[in-house]
């Protein structure tokens, strides 16, 4: 039986208030299978790593005599008692102590010393478009969404007015013939998927014969609103082997070696993943013993052989590629990037950082009123303790890469700061628990790299979400959600600190509510019809907009973006979706192939869109702000 005490040590909750106000006890065998994947048993959870999180001024640790090495370089020596001075920069500083006669000795201790808050957004009330980039394709895309369309776009969102793009998560999915469509199922959210390159800006493009075949056949896919991911990859794989070895065969890359030594280990064990998975298949649960720990002699001779370093060139050059058409597209960082919840536990995040995940568990969310029996995401969570075991690396690195060409960050779930919904592999979701996250570390070092990267923060806070938690986000200068969907008030009265938006890729668009249809496709998917939601977010439309039920569809959906542009919001986010008058919402929760989630394209292209008069008003309605 597991004590009180053994689960307040472990940060796990024995039960949780469901949305309904009514408490839940957790059944108890659900309670040991979460201490046993967190190693309880053995004592207390694993101490802190080398790495020290204090916020600006403190409060610091005790600190004996010693040698402070700030980030660029400069040093400072520390008398016994002596605190670091009150102006320290913000950054990563190593401290090592100092024993009278020895000089300094012992292990170094890092303090990562954070601002109090994430920059804001730029002053005035800004706006963007929201898009789904796979789904906003132009007539030179290869099938689905790229790099190159995502530059269209935040080009002709800039000359609409907006000051942002906000897009799904470009995470990198798993290796192979069969992309995982879901944006937010990845396989690393350290780099990037490779799906959405353009192939012809990739050097050497134009010199191969073969790579404008292939992009006559691909360009044929843009007349299907289905987006058939594996036939784009076929295609723009086989245009990107080609590529690569024309590359390597005209000599070096000292661009490419530059950025291979730049993201060092993480890099070299990424590769590594991708090409075992091209051998031995997805995921690594299922590879030879030998290979499924990233440490073993076994994998570092694989990487050493010709055929590892080969494939891992390859995989490094296809993410060089992804970090430079990125990087043009954000045209001075005007995109707001997504960050997922989680991963997937076949994944090369989870191979190359197994030893911080709890890999017999699943992410979810309990019962609800629209989900009876709770959610699994099919996503693997951090172990809390573990992590900070591992100096937070993982963390670190994923905010690194999300940040590193943005604007702002939007994060999916950002109650996960705090705690997640944990159920283990094989269980029902109502048998899931809470876990308890660092949540103090988790957000001070989001407010510090946010701080590095000159970004603001965006908190998907949809849901429950405890008082505490809303409390800490907004001191932190993290933004919330509002959205029509759930606010009780008109948005004149919403709060400055958030990002205002109509609808989300999650529920319905304005014109399925307008029109039915949205509920209709529920009751064809067999999933628990919203009859209430709907009925409530087309009341205040209604109500907001002073639009008449009758009125044609144009006009309402210009209406509500109209009554958005009121929030005091510091930023309004407007869905493509919407502009285009789209009744299908690009994902329903609790489908898996009732719905095309993630799989459906715009209906018309960029070229279509930037004339739309329907975007125009819209967006001559959100300048008015």
């Amino acid at each position: 039986m597991s004590s009180p005490e053994e689960l307040r040590d472990w940060g796990v909750e024995p039960g949780y208030w469901d949305v309904t106000g009514r408490w839940r006890d957790v059944p108890e065998d659900t309670l040991s299978a979460v201490l046993r994947a967190l190693g309880a048993g053995s004592g207390g959870p694993p101490e802190a790593g080398p790495l020290v999180v204090v916020g600006a001024g403190g409060p610091w640790p005790e600190l004996p005599v010693g040698t402070l090495v700030l980030e660029e370089g400069a040093t400072l020596e520390l008398r016994a008692g002596e605190l670091p001075p009150a102006d320290l920069p913000f950054g990563y500083h190593s401290f090592r102590a100092t024993v009278e006669g020895e000089g300094t000795t012992g292990a170094p201790t890092r303090l990562a010393v954070c601002p109090w808050r994430c920059p804001p957004p730029p002053s005035g009330r800004g706006w963007g478009w929201s898009a789904q980039l796979y789904a906003t394709r132009s007539t030179g895309s290869w099938g689905m969404g790229d790099f190159a369309d995502l530059a269209h776009l935040v080009d002709w969102a800039m000359d609409s007015g907006a000051a942002f793009v906000l897009s799904n998560p470009l995470h990198a999915p798993a290796p192979g013939p069969v992309p995982e469509p879901s944006p937010y199922s990845p396989s690393s959210r350290c780099f990037l998927s490779p799906l959405y390159l353009r192939v012809e800006e990739v050097p050497g493009a134009r010199e191969l014969p073969e790579v404008a075949v292939l992009a006559t056949k691909a360009k044929v896919l843009n007349s299907d609103r289905l987006i058939d991911r594996s036939t784009v990859w076929a295609l723009k794989s086989d245009a990107l082997e080609a590529l690569f070895a024309h590359s390597e065969s005209t000599g070096g890359n000292p661009q490419l070696d530059a950025y291979i030594h730049q993201r060092g280990r993480v890099l070299d064990g990424y590769t590594t993943f991708c090409a075992l998975t091209e051998r031995y298949g997805y995921p690594w649960q299922q590879w030879p013993a030998g290979y499924e720990d990233p440490e073993r002699p076994l994998v570092a001779s694989f990487a050493a052989s010709p055929e590892g370093r080969d494939r891992k060139r390859y995989h490094a050059w296809l993410q060089w590629l992804c970090d430079r058409q990125l990087e043009n597209a954000t045209r001075g960082s005007h995109l707001m990037s997504d960050l997922a919840v989680g991963v997937d536990g076949g994944g090369a995040d989870a191979w190359l950082w197994q030893d911080t995940f709890a890999l017999g568990m699943h992410v979810g969310a309990p019962p609800d009123e629209f989900n009876t029996g709770g959610q699994d995401w099919s996503l693997v969570p951090w172990d809390p303790w573990k992590l900070r075991a591992r100096s937070y690396e993982p963390y670190i690195q994923t905010l690194r890469t999300v940040l590193k060409q943005a604007c702002g960050l939007r994060v999916d779930h950002v109650m996960g700061l705090f705690r997640l919904f944990w159920v283990p592999l094989g269980a029902e979701p109502s048998r899931g628990t809470y876990v308890r996250y660092p949540w103090r570390d988790l957000l001070s070092l989001l407010c510090l790299e946010s701080w590095r990267a000159g970004a603001y923060v965006v908190g998907e806070d949809l849901g429950t979400v405890e008082d505490h938690a809303r409390e800490a986000l907004r001191e932190s200068g993290v933004l919330s959600y509002k959205l029509f969907w759930f606010e009780p008030r008109p948005p004149g009265e919403w709060p400055e600190q958030a990002l205002g938006a109509v609808t989300t890729h999650d529920l319905p668009t304005v014109a399925g509510v307008w029109s039915g249809s949205d509920l209709e496709a529920q009751r064809e998917a067999g999933v628990k019809v919203n009859e209430e939601g709907s009925t409530t977010f087309r009341r205040h439309i209604t109500e907001w907009t002073g639009v008449a039920d009758n009125s044609p569809l144009p006009d309402v959906i210009e209406a509500t973006y109209a009554a958005l542009g009121d929030a005091p919001c510091a930023l309004l986010s407007a869905a493509l979706d919407d502009a285009l008058a789209v009744e299908e919402r690009p994902n329903m929760p609790g489908t898996i192939d009732q719905w095309p989630n993630w799989c459906l394209a715009l209906p018309a292209p960029l070229e279509e869109i930037e004339k739309s008069g329907l975007a125009a008003a819209i967006a001559h309605g959100l300048n008015r702000r």
